[in-house]
């Protein structure tokens, strides 16, 4: 059993508009409570003025004391900040389609103990990875999805999610459209992976289409979900040359496995409060 004095571990992120005396408040007011900042990330944008810092700190003082000593910095500069203590795991749902490479990754990675994330629940509107789902030991909800049906479908995920308490879900090759509403309602946890062919090939089979082309880079793209379809906020990409030599399905099996990797770091590093958004981009602190 952890003593109630044994100092614990916390990630505080921030941002605000730009000016001089920001870091200098912020580590004032952590050490006035004892705290002792085992890292500190900071960048001033030069396109929107505003300013991000994330900071991982470690004290034995109560969270309500450093929240009394960060209040009034917070206020003097405008911030939008949290502090959260870092052994906590984002409980995350994870929606899916046929497709079972990306969750199967993501499964994984948690079962290992990489993603400091819980899954309690996965969501799809096909049966076909149920069977993945229960080897993994998680609940599986079977939501079908049609243009009749879309708002219950939308009603019975939002269900879910205050069951679960969720705080991030994970889009892992989901093939539906949120609605705006929704999309909107998940404005900066919610996160979808595609391959970065977009605009170029759209549609069914993208792979192939590429493959007719002859191009030379695939890759992947981890984004935040919009309303605008795969124009969120982009948090992570992968990609990698490729030559003729390639077949449309040796691409296919390639663009995978970059799909999960790019899906697993941008979950990987939500879970860790790296990503702040910055107006249509991110900033990550890796």
């Amino acid at each position: 059993m952890t003593s109630p004095d044994a100092p614990r571990s916390y990630s505080l992120t921030l941002s605000c508009p730009d000016r001089p005396g920001i870091v200098h408040g912020v580590s004032g007011a952590l050490v006035a409570v004892g705290a002792n900042i085992t890292e500190s990330q900071q960048y001033g944008s030069p396109d929107t003025g505003s300013f991000f810092m994330r900071v991982a700190l470690s004290t034995a003082s109560p969270e309500q004391a450093l929240h009394s000593a960060l209040e009034p910095v917070a206020a003097e500069y405008g911030m939008e900040w949290s502090l959260v203590e870092s052994e906590r795991r984002t409980r995350t749902l994870i929606m899916v389609s046929k497709a079972a490479h990306c969750l199967n990754d993501l499964l994984f990675q948690h079962r290992s103990g990489t993603l400091a994330i819980d899954i309690p629940v996965i969501v799809s509107n096909h049966r076909d990875l149920e069977d993945l789902a229960a080897f993994y030991g998680v609940e599986f909800h079977y939501i079908p999805v049609t243009p009749e049906t879309k708002d219950d479908a939308e009603d019975a995920l939002r269900a879910l999610m205050d069951q679960h308490d969720i705080e991030l879900v994970v889009l892992a090759r989901y093939m539906q459209i949120l609605s705006d509403t929704l999309c909107e309602d998940l404005r900066g946890r919610a996160i979808n992976i595609h391959h970065s062919f977009l605009p170029s090939f759209k549609g069914a089979r993208p792979y192939h289409q590429a493959h007719a082309r002859g191009v030379k880079l695939i890759g992947a793209t981890a984004h935040y979900v919009t309303a605008a379809l795969d124009e969120g906020p982009i948090i992570e990409q992968e990609v990698i040359r490729v030559d003729h030599a390639r077949t449309a399905d040796q691409l296919a099996s390639i663009g995978r496995e970059l799909e999960g990797r790019a899906l697993v770091q941008a979950v990987q590093w939500y879970a860790e409060h790296r990503v702040l958004l910055d107006g249509r981009r991110t900033i990550v602190f890796n």
